[in-house]
């Protein structure tokens, strides 16, 4: 059967319109694409219409008829699977309007395991899925040139290559259905575990008498460089705006889902546990709703100690 590729000017429904998810709308709308939008607040599905022309059908069903490709980009595979399945929604969904061919592509940063068993769902009405998480923040998402991890059978990918590299800079094929969620979960349990040793080294160079902004200086001129001494110490952390736009609760639940990865693969991971555990430790201590950068407040709570304040 003869399945074209997804280019401009096909209907693309897009799910999820925070700040990861407007602008990529918007990059698809840039390139072209004619844009239905969903989101439970209001004032979400205004700004898109306002701003890249999108259409709001006013129900999940309504965008399943109307696209051949849905992408959602929703805070976990959960409500992935309400949008997807209609619960909670008074019985909306996707799945009531998508039809045979139709593709469903999770943006996310969703379970693997759950987005296997979701898959199988929609393969059994004739709706292929991908998972496709994204890295690069919310500069990223405005530039078009997120790295995205694409798992999926070949010829779905094929057909939705041209709208991933409308949002994309760098697009991984990582394998079968689910390897992508895997693979952005593992990528993110590194990246905290980079932020975490990061804050301690910085917190002790400043209590032994060094200046932190000259610690981080050094450290990315050495090989203790990492994402966050690059991205993340001087402009969210030694600034203390804490406003990265990716929240300390996101990458606490990213940080189970990569333990539960290596736990279905019967792969040891006793540093990422503790990883986890400091992570979660942190969310217990400052509350929901923080920046993730904001986890450093709570090494300077340990420590006693302010990043930048002087004795």
């Amino acid at each position: 059967m003869n399945t074209p590729s997804l280019v401009p000017p096909a209907r693309i429904g897009f799910i999820g319109l925070g700040q990861m998810g407007l602008p990529m709308a918007r990059s698809l709308a840039r390139t072209g694409y004619r844009i239905a939008v969903h989101d439970v607040r209001r004032e979400a599905l205004e700004r898109a219409c306002d701003a890249i022309g999108a259409e709001a059908p006013g129900s999940l069903r309504a965008i399943g008829e109307r696209c051949d490709a849905v992408i959602t980009m929703l805070p976990d595979g959960n409500a992935v699977q309400a949008v997807a399945l209609g619960s909670g929604n008074g019985g909306d969904s996707l799945l009531a309007g998508l039809q045979a061919g139709a593709i469903l592509i999770d943006m996310s940063s969703s379970s693997p395991v759950g987005t296997r068993e979701l898959g199988a769902q929609l393969a059994g009405r004739g709706v292929a899925m991908l998972d496709a998480p994204v890295s690069g923040g919310i500069k990223k998402a405005v530039e078009a040139s997120l790295s995205i991890m694409v798992g999926g059978d070949a010829a779905s990918i094929a057909r939705c290559m041209p709208l991933l590299e409308a949002m994309g800079k760098q697009i991984f094929l990582t394998g079968p259905l689910g390897s992508g969620h895997a693979m952005k979960a593992l990528n993110n349990y590194v990246s905290a575990a980079g932020l975490a040793a990061a804050a301690e080294a910085v917190l002790a160079g400043q209590r032994f008498g060094l200046d932190p902004v000259n610690v981080v200086n050094i450290l990315n001129a050495s090989t203790g460089m990492n994402n966050s001494t690059l991205n993340k110490f001087h402009q969210y952390i030694l600034s203390r705006a804490f406003n990265s736009g990716f929240s300390l609760d996101l990458m606490v639940k990213d940080l189970k889902t990569a333990l539960e990865v290596a736990s279905a693969s019967g792969s040891p991971a006793p540093f990422g546990e503790a990883c986890v555990q400091a992570w979660c430790d942190a969310q217990a201590a400052l509350g929901p709703g923080v920046d993730h950068t904001a986890v450093v407040r709570y090494w300077e709570k340990l420590a006693g100690t302010e990043l930048g304040r002087k004795a």
